[in-house]
């Protein structure tokens, strides 16, 4: 069977993944309705998925730790993809409802579960729905539309009782992961971590700093804004100023999140697909990764201006898009130590173009959805995605309560298509967003950007006065000094600065685990807290949990 290690951009979704507890890491999982044209068979839509799964590897891919705790894929030989047949008939078994939630809800087994689950959904035995569950770690935006594509040529093929001219496969992920090991992909990451660095030394410590409060209520909100008027708006503006029409709308995600959080610089995650940064653009995998677009907001820039300078954020952060999310990781770790204080960067940004959907209505339609509980589990602030539709733009805001109520959240996407239709006039200014969107002025005054208090060292705040559990320090610190190859472990030192790398946390907190420790997660790890202080953190497991994960006790 074939290996490799983790391409660059299954990075990013392998930590978060893990940060995920196992009854929430159905957040990570990517589900496609697909209807099933007249004369297909239930044994036509089963080849299918096999069909797909023997010609990209990526579908029959399971990931695993090496013995040094590195994550890796190996290649599993082509077989069937199981297809679950499930009737609407009353019959007595699960309903089509009642199956595809357990498809889409139940977390993958990483080791031994290829990334693709489906069922088919028939009436008096003739398919109607193909639903396909796929894990993110194996696929992204591009390749679920080469996906889509390839369905429909085989769908079309077997209606038609012809084979589908389907053009053959040049490259899989094993050959990009190749590329990623050699000497030219190094030059490219190590461009990119010192261009990360700058840019980060640079951030807010925490953008909502002035904002952020005690959680209460839900662990966060999620509400969607429909406007036919903005898809016409946006065009305009992008013709007016020559510009994408996914800048637009950075522009106005910008000029909304500094009128909320009263920064003058507001720094965000962009999702950028990297297949134009190396010779395998073509591999069905996951490889997007989030990419920091920093953009200075200050002097009261007319909308004109601030698209101006969104656009050479972006462009710039584009450049330095393309390297292993983990060292990111690190890099905030580092920053954070230097400033005594975690930096945050948790709030993300992402366009889609979805020509296929239709919203037909008239009129803006505001929607809160369910309380996000999964979602909430992944460390984020903020989570805005932009889909634009053939007749509308979607505009979707997760945000944790720790930084927007039901209110803010509402205000926040009203006030995002405001400032757009608003823009048709050249001389709206950044000042005019807040009064738009109705943000009454950020409380409270953040402490300067950079400052550390004296003589702390990047650690002593965390220190703190009491006392942690002598056996959870001893564990901790042998844990981080056993997975990460060190001589020794300094537990006054982050697990970064320590020497840990971002990308073995999970194998550091599977062997806590094991050891009957819990309550840290990837982001704590992940962050410039000392091992000390986060020794402090661990709670011995109860002895109904070491029963149920097989816990060895002495």
């Amino acid at each position: 069977m074939k290996t490799a290690k983790l391409c660059w951009g299954q990075r990013y979704m392998w930590l978060r993944f893990h940060q995920l507890p196992p009854a929430h890491r159905h957040e990570t999982h990517v589900v496609l309705r697909l209807g099933v044209h007249e004369g297909i068979t239930l044994a036509n839509c089963r080849a299918t998925l096999t069909y797909l799964a023997r010609r990209h590897e990526a579908l029959r891919t399971t990931f695993h730790l090496d013995g040094d705790g590195d994550p890796y894929q190996k290649v599993n030989p082509p077989g069937p993809v199981r297809a679950i047949e499930v009737s609407t008939e009353r019959d007595g078994t699960p309903s089509p409802a009642e199956v595809v939630e357990d498809l889409s809800s139940r977390p993958f087994d990483l080791e031994s579960e290829w990334p693709i689950r489906a069922c088919v959904i028939t009436t008096g035995g003739v398919p109607k729905q193909m639903v396909v569950v796929l894990n993110h770690l194996a696929v992204d935006v591009w390749t679920i539309g080469e996906l889509k594509r390839e369905l429909r040529m085989q769908r079309a093929g077997f209606a038609g009782r012809r084979p589908a001219a389907i053009q053959p496969v040049r490259h899989q992920p094993a050959d990009l992961a190749r590329y990623e090991a050699s000497a030219e992909a190094a030059v490219t990451a190590a461009r990119a971590v010192a261009h990360w660095e700058n840019e980060i030394a640079q951030l807010p410590y925490d953008l909502f700093a002035a904002r952020r409060t005690r959680p209460e209520g839900p662990p966060g909100r999620h509400a969607t804004l429909i406007s036919p008027a903005l898809l016409s708006v946006s065009r305009e503006l992008a013709a007016a100023h020559r510009a994408w029409p996914s800048l637009i709308h950075l522009t106005a995600y910008t000029a909304t999140m500094a009128a909320y959080t009263g920064s003058d610089t507001v720094g965000h995650l962009s999702f950028v697909g990297n297949r134009d940064s190396h010779p395998f653009g073509d591999v069905l995998t996951c490889m997007f990764s989030p990419t920091l677009v920093r953009v200075d907001c200050s002097g009261d820039p007319t909308f004109g201006e601030l698209l101006a300078r969104v656009s050479a954020a972006f462009t710039l952060a584009q450049e330095h898009a393309y390297l292993p999310y983990d060292e990111v990781v690190e890099l905030l770790s580092r920053e954070g130590s230097r400033r005594a204080h975690p930096v945050r960067l948790a709030s993300e940004f992402n366009f889609i173009k979805q020509a296929s959907r239709e919203y037909k209505g008239t009129r803006t339609a505001f929607t809160s959805n369910p309380v996000p509980e999964s979602w909430a589990h992944t460390g984020t602030d903020t989570y805005v995605r932009v889909d634009e539709w053939k007749d509308a733009v979607a505009v979707s805001l997760h945000a944790a309560s720790t930084v927007m109520d039901g209110d803010a959240v509402e205000r926040f996407l009203r006030g995002f298509e405001a400032v757009l239709v608003a823009a048709r006039d050249d001389g709206l200014r950044l000042s005019e967003a807040a009064r738009l969107a109705g943000f009454t002025p950020p409380g409270g005054q953040a402490p300067e950007q950079g400052k550390t208090a004296a003589g702390c060292g990047g650690a002593r705040p965390y220190l703190g006065t009491s006392d942690a559990d002598p056996a959870a320090e001893q564990d901790l610190a042998e844990i981080v000094r056993q997975v990460n190859g060190l001589r020794k472990t300094d537990l006054t030192r982050s697990y970064t600065l320590a020497g840990g790398r971002a990308l073995r946390i999970p194998r550091v907190l599977a062997e806590l685990g094991a050891q009957g420790w819990t309550g840290l997660d990837v982001c704590q790890l992940a962050g410039p807290m000392p091992l000390r202080a986060l020794a402090r953190r661990l709670v011995p497991l109860s002895t109904q949990d070491r029963n149920r994960l097989g816990v060895v006790t002495s």
